[in-house]
């Protein structure tokens, strides 16, 4: 047996610890570590945000608007998820991936509206810098959300850089073996 594409099976795709040489188990990490996180985040992130809006609305530091935003982002990035798990991730897992190239071009764009979004929220909470003796609410507020902001970041990376660059696509469509009997 030899590889069919010996150029290819020489590149390494890793992140998060790992290297990712098929579509099928970075989906699934994707799936477990990203969606389902970041959908138990924002809910906490929603509830924590309308807390320090209501208690602390006469503070000068109040992140007035910070929970009508995550709300805001919360439902783009769900429904960006739901067309990822119901239409491009099944075609990728199937090997489909020359019936990708729209999918794939509008999750970029939504990613780099996600990417501003996460600016915005820097901007709403002073780069996440809670005043000086903040409650801890407050505090745990500014800390999930610089979690949830890595998170986000780094399963755009893992999108962007690894499932869907091209080279990837290309390796995950090509034979892996030839049988010369």
């Amino acid at each position: 047996m030899q590889p069919a594409h010996p150029q290819l099976n020489k590149t390494t795709w890793s992140a998060d610890g790992q290297d990712w040489l098929a579509a099928g188990p970075l989906i699934d990490h994707l799936l477990v570590r990203y969606h389902a996180v970041h959908r138990e985040q924002l809910t906490e992130l929603n509830r924590l945000a309308r807390l320090i809006e209501g208690v602390h609305a006469d503070h000068p530091q109040c992140p007035h608007g910070l929970a009508e935003h995550i709300n805001v982002l919360h439902q783009e990035l769900e429904s960006h998820m739901q067309k990822e798990e119901q239409i491009l991730f099944p075609l990728l897992k199937r090997g489909l991936s020359a019936q990708t190239t729209g999918p794939i071009a509008v999750m970029r764009r939504e990613h780099d509206d996600h990417s501003v979004a996460l600016s915005q929220l820097q901007s709403l909470t002073h780069n996440l810098t809670p005043p000086v003796g903040a409650c801890g609410s407050w505090q745990a507020l500014y800390a999930q959300l610089n979690t949830f902001i890595n998170d986000l970041n780094q399963h755009i990376y893992l999108e962007n850089n690894i499932l869907f660059a091209p080279d990837f696509l290309a390796f995950i469509d090509a034979p892996k073996e030839v049988n010369h009997g």
